[in-house]
């Protein structure tokens, strides 16, 4: 299966009725919202330039033009409001969130953290939708995986993916989903809102020992030991995405392309270095562009310790999908 090698097991051939093409073309859309800005105090952990950074990159190196790049539009009610709960909403846009609730989503709260957590939902939804639509589509941001419907946390306001799924279901756009979270943190908030659900398959392999401390049983979750590098990685993704996709039998897959297992990450406690990142990227891939699923991609974390490594993390994936999907076409 492509770019990998040594002594890492392939994916099996998906079955023969995965391979009916679910991609009417080959195109690429990508949204953004880096202009939406929260305003964080001196020093504060979230690397809110990345985001800039990486739209940037891609265009210097001709990843994506500016004909690829949309605004990421603002997520309405009526879609937020399939996952979280009125009294949470309210509170938000109100600005009455307690100060314990701030503290546990990480942010401060503004009209420009809602605005733009907001665009961060819709950025997702728009991906979801061109990936029905063109085969891939590309939030810049996203991966909000620990806000549950009552609240947030872990740099969490609204939980993307989840409204993004559920938004698709509620217009009869898909009835089956995957869910790939290759974030270093389990998806916690994920895992809980679609628990017990049949029709969306949640698929998570993190860090063991790392945030949350509580962990939220999802429908596969490989939990890995502190400084697991490359091979030690790769290897149970391998037999993850295998068992997730002849368990799920999705319509689209959604893939949280965190940054933050790399070594030099400063909130991860793994060790993969850019090159393993790298065959995961192509890993994931194969494994749903090459069974014709459609794909939204979207980034998560990212913390190194010097954020050009993180924006070289991230456009690599890019980079990675864009060259397969033109390939298809």
């Amino acid at each position: 299966m492509g770019c990998l090698s040594g002594s890492l097991p392939p994916l099996p051939q998906p079955p023969a009725a995965w391979l009916t093409p679910l991609v009417q073309s080959a195109a690429v859309r990508a949204f953004y919202h880096d202009q939406f800005v929260l305003p964080l105090p001196p020093g504060h952990r979230f690397p809110m330039v990345k985001y800039e950074r990486l739209r940037s990159r891609l265009l210097a190196e001709s990843v994506l033009d500016t004909s690829s790049l949309h605004v990421s539009p603002a997520a309405d009610d009526e879609d937020l409001l399939r996952v979280h709960t009125p009294s949470y909403l309210d509170r938000l846009m109100a600005g009455s969130l307690s100060v314990a609730e701030q503290r546990r989503i990480g942010f401060p709260w503004s009209r420009r953290m809602v605005e733009r957590s907001r665009r961060s939902v819709g950025g997702t939804l728009a991906a979801s939708r061109a990936a029905l639509d063109h085969g891939l589509g590309i939030n810049l941001a996203g991966g909000t995986h620990h806000a549950y419907p009552d609240r947030g946390a872990g740099f969490c306001v609204f939980n993307d993916v989840a409204v993004a799924v559920r938004s698709l279901q509620a217009d009869g756009r898909i009835r089956r989903a995957l869910i790939v979270d290759c974030d270093v943190h389990q998806g916690d908030g994920t895992a809980a809102i679609f628990a017990g659900d049949p029709n969306v398959f949640t698929f998570s392999i993190h860090g063991a020992r790392n945030y949350p401390h509580r962990k939220v049983p999802g429908d596969l979750d490989i939990g890995l030991a502190d400084l697991s590098g490359d091979e030690e990685y790769l290897a149970p993704l391998s037999e993850g995405l295998w068992r997730s996709l002849a368990q799920a039998n999705p319509e689209m897959i959604v893939y949280l392309a965190g940054a933050d297992p790399f070594f030099d990450d400063r909130l991860g406690r793994l060790a993969l270095s850019k090159g393993g990142l790298a065959q995961r990227d192509q890993m994931v891939l194969d494994a749903c562009l090459g069974a014709g699923l459609p794909l939204a991609i979207v980034m998560a974390g990212g913390y190194a310790r010097q954020i050009e490594d993180t924006v070289d993390i991230h456009l690599t994936t890019i980079r990675l999908a864009v060259e397969m999907i033109g390939a298809s076409g």
